[in-house]
């Protein structure tokens, strides 16, 4: 799918409904009931494919607050930056909000209801869109180092400055170019001011008392089965790329190799002074590289693209906590093994005073004399007296919810898996090994500990915990910690012995 096919499927969907309309004789004006029908459609998609998976959503507003925390932590608005982080830590209801809402405008707008109130929220919401669309392509132009509102620093383009890869408009259904959000967004401020200027000529159906129950139902409807997906259970439809029925191992592979191939086919280069760009052919740099000083040029490659299309599964990297590299073992294991995923341990540090004993000993020099006269200097350590102080002892304070998650639902599980014979172990985010230490003490947690990359773990299933099962590679199972299977179904319906 591409946001041109895309396009073309919310059009004639559009010109359906707007046919429908204007053979009703619901319609003032046939182009603003096409604009209703396609922005209305456009919105109920958009929304729906991103209810299926909440969390993803939430995932993105996090990693936002967090660069606009640094981005405005170093500026006149300083004074903004520590909202974030709290913004952050409410990401799910934003995001189960936010969603909700994009559902229930887009069905406002295809029935007409409150046109006024409508059409300033489509305004609001499409211009809030366009703001964060625009920042995160513009960030592409802000080399690493420079804050985003020193312009004078920026350079040329390249994908990878950007902190924020995709704005999430469609949520992992389908990843558009930074530009590309961009320019939808803009596009879409068009109708939204058409919306402002000519309101009269919306379309509406129904009563004013059944429009308002319609949209009601439909934003209840709709933030239920929004809940459902990650408090719950895991999303009815899997659009990331560790899906049941992946063979990781053999993805991973093909990626790798596809990136080994990847040819430099031109060189993009902007002089440091005048703004001049030039695009050079790979083989002409090669003979005028001297041209270019990088004194005065910044460099960017242009690259093919590659034969296989990069996704998390190449960044798919585990190690245990003496910093071995796990990876293969749990990729090439030929039988069943269950990995419990957990992005982070949620806990707090306090810290305690604890009385320390010193013993303090002395050194005294003893000096011998040999029968030629020579003398032998010895130094001897001698105790002298205990001294007492007070540290400071960090404590690690875990949600008590949070460790009932594995005392009460995985670890039972788990245990019995490991009665058996098969494999267990948990990949949490990168944390100091002794707050994974006391985790697994105060959780009574006898396998071992692994970590990864937190987004990564986010990626591989949206529940915290969340319990995957694996053979050769390739993912048989994933399971909510609400959602685990009692151990008999789990062994007769996934457990099957080898053919």
């Amino acid at each position: 799918m591409t946001i041109g096919t895309l396009t073309l499927y919310i059009g004639l969907v559009a010109l359906i409904l707007t046919g429908l309309t204007v053979w009703l004789a619901k319609h003032k004006s046939v182009w603003m009931t096409f604009l209703q029908h396609f922005c209305g459609s456009l919105f109920v998609f958009s929304g729906f494919v991103k209810v299926i998976d909440p969390l993803g959503t939430a995932y993105k507003m996090e990693q936002y607050f967090a660069e606009f925390q640094s981005t405005f932590a170093d500026t006149w608005f300083s004074f903004l930056a520590p909202m974030f982080p709290w913004l952050a830590g409410h990401s799910e209801l934003f995001s189960i909000v936010m969603i909700v809402f994009e559902i229930a405008l887009g069905v406002m707008l295809l029935i007409g209801a409150w046109p006024r109130l409508t059409s300033w929220a489509f305004f609001l919401l499409v211009l809030f869109f366009t703001f964060l669309t625009g920042f995160t392509y513009l960030t592409g132009y802000v080399p690493d180092g420079v804050n985003f509102f020193e312009f004078s620093k920026w350079g040329p383009y390249v994908e990878t400055n950007m902190k924020v890869t995709d704005c999430g408009c469609f949520g992992d259904f389908l990843k558009l170019e930074p530009r590309v959000s961009f320019i939808k967004d803009l596009v879409l401020l068009v109708p939204a001011v058409l919306f402002l200027l000519f309101t009269d000529r919306m379309h509406q159906f129904f009563t004013a008392r059944q429009r308002a129950w319609i949209v009601g139902g439909v934003s209840l409807a709709m933030l239920v089965y929004g809940w459902s997906n990650y408090v719950w259970d895991l999303p009815d439809v899997d659009f990331r790329p560790f899906k049941v029925g992946v063979n990781v191992a053999e993805r991973k592979a093909l990626e790798e190799e596809a990136a080994a191939n990847i040819e430099i086919i031109a060189y993009r280069a902007r002089n440091k002074q005048t703004g001049e760009v030039v695009e050079i052919p790979f083989e002409q740099y090669l003979a005028e590289y001297k041209n270019y000083p990088k004194e005065e040029w910044d460099l960017e490659q242009i690259t093919s693209e590659p034969a296989v299309e990069h996704t998390k599964i190449s960044d798919f990297e585990l190690s245990n906590l003496a910093g071995e590299d796990m990876t293969e073992h749990i990729l090439t294991n030929p039988n069943y093994h269950f990995m419990v995923v957990a992005y982070k341990l949620w806990y707090e540090t306090r810290y305690e005073p604890v009385t320390v004993q010193d013993s303090i000993f002395t050194a005294d020099t003893l000096v011998t004399f040999a029968a030629d006269g020579t003398a032998d200097t010895t130094l001897v350590r001698r105790f002298a007296r205990i001294e007492t102080r007070t540290e400071q002892q960090p404590v690690y304070v875990f949600d008590p919810d949070y460790l009932e998650r594995y005392t009460r639902y995985l670890n039972p599980l788990l245990a019995k898996a490991k009665e058996e014979g098969y494999e267990v172990y948990v990949v949490t985010g990168y944390a100091d090994p002794a707050v994974i230490e006391a985790f697994a003490a105060q959780t009574g947690s006898r396998w071992p500990f692994y970590v990864a990359d937190d987004i990564l773990l986010k990626t591989i299933i949206r529940s915290n915990p969340g319990l995957v099962l694996w053979r050769n590679g390739t993912i048989i199972g994933k399971w909510h910690w609400r959602q685990l299977p009692d151990w008999e179904t789990l062994k007769d319906r996934y457990l099957r012995p080898a053919q």
